[in-house]
């Protein structure tokens, strides 16, 4: 199926028994499986070669979801990520007063989205809006040290780019 030499997970993990279980299936958000894999079918030189639609491609596309999953992130599916989202008990050496005068501002980049929108290969142009609506509403809602300006790409000026 893949030409050799080609190393991806999605090349390791595909059998034909996968392929036909999910070749016409759909996650709940209608991204279809042809869809996750095409990027790993078509660019051979790819290390995973599968993209997400959406949160729920991981269970409708799950008998190849995670195997990929567990040999990337060498876990298995019961295991849980335990998170602290608390920033004071971050535990970080002070800024040299050298490197602290040289931060202007921060950039934050959302590289997952909110559970009832999907992933970016599935996501609309008007659920991008939606999602950044919903993200400058909680940015503006931080407080004391977490409390900034929130900039659209979109309608930033050159100025405000720079």
């Amino acid at each position: 199926m893949f030409p050799p030499g080609t190393k991806s997970l999605l090349s390791k993990n595909l059998t034909k028994e996968i392929w036909d279980q999910l070749k016409d299936k759909k996650d709940a958000h209608g991204f279809d499986f042809r869809s996750a894999i095409l990027s790993g079918c078509q660019n051979v030189d790819s290390g995973i070669g599968v993209y997400a639609g959406s949160h729920d491609s991981y269970t409708a596309f799950a008998p190849l979801m995670d195997k990929i999953i567990e040999q990337y992130h060498s876990h298995g599916k019961a295991d849980r990520h335990v998170s602290d989202m608390d920033y004071t008990k971050l535990q970080c050496p002070p800024f040299s007063p050298e490197d602290a005068s040289m931060i202007k501002s921060t950039r934050i980049r959302v590289g997952r989205n909110l559970k009832e929108f999907p992933l970016g290969p599935a996501i609309t142009k008007e659920q991008r809006n939606q999602i950044e609506q919903k993200v400058v509403q909680a940015c503006n809602s931080f407080d004391g040290e977490l409390k900034g300006t929130f900039y659209s790409l979109s309608s930033m000026t050159a100025a405000q780019q720079q």
